[in-house]
């Protein structure tokens, strides 16, 4: 059976059915070549890991404790999600962020900012940290992704892959933590999966929530640029909703 590498279908398609994604990120160019797009999810399984909500402040993206009474353990659930440098937007699933705005800060690369660091130490899943980074440039962008993810079921080593993207109308790129819900959670594999981003970013916005587990999505965060005038549209959907 010949498999189409080039296939391209939307985020909701990717996701529809699966019980249990993870986090992920989706980097990509609208349609009509107009703007650059990112998406930012997080799932959770346990009462510790849905007890959250995602904050904007500044521009900045942070995950925050919806019941503060509840938290359990902060360490590897409350981070910074997205940050800007320079010309730089900056999304991942953990405290990597910092690591990666101090790296570029420095004039060094989002590849060497996460050689310093690893998959999250929570045996079994050891789950991967993943990554992106749009550089703006020109009234055009570019974007890197990556996944940190172990070698072995036992945690021994870190894997690294990084994936360097130009923009194209209509394509993005969509990475997440988990292939499916399992104990423990089998690990995202393979390059970050083609999906198609519409014009509208209520369009996206609706077919990513939608579609992700009812059960387990906690938030969602989604930022369209434009790459010309440099302005943003952002929407936050939290299932937690604070009054």
């Amino acid at each position: 059976m010949e498999m189409n590498v080039y296939e391209t279908t939307t985020v909701g398609k990717r996701i529809a059915g699966n019980p249990y994604v993870g986090r992920g990120i989706a980097i990509g160019k609208t349609a009509d070549g107009k703007k650059n797009a990112i998406a930012y999810f997080i799932m959770g399984r346990s009462e510790n890991s849905r007890n959250r909500v995602f904050s904007v402040r500044n521009g900045e993206v942070y995950t925050e404790p919806f019941d503060e009474t509840k938290i359990k353990d902060p360490s590897l659930i409350i981070y910074a999600a997205v940050k800007s440098v320079d010309n730089k937007l900056i999304v991942t699933n953990g405290d990597q962020t910092d690591t990666i705005y101090e790296y570029v800060k420095n004039g060094k690369s989002f590849e060497e900012a996460l050689k310093t660091r690893c998959f999250e130490p929570d045996a079994p899943n050891f789950t991967p940290r993943i990554s992106g980074m749009v550089t703006f440039g020109e009234s055009d962008f570019s974007y890197e992704m990556s996944i940190l993810k172990s070698i072995d079921e036992q945690g021994s080593e870190c894997a690294r892959y990084t994936f360097s993207y130009p923009s194209k109308a209509g394509l993005g790129h969509f990475i997440h933590t988990y292939v499916t819900d399992g104990n423990p959670i089998p690990t995202f594999t393979g390059e970050p999966e083609r999906i198609y981003v519409p014009d509208s970013i209520d369009e996206f916005t609706a077919d990513i929530w939608k579609n992700l587990d009812d059960n387990n999505k906690i938030s969602l965060y989604v930022r369209y640029t434009d790459v010309k005038s440099g302005i943003t549209e952002e929407r936050t959907i939290n299932k937690n909703e604070r009054i």
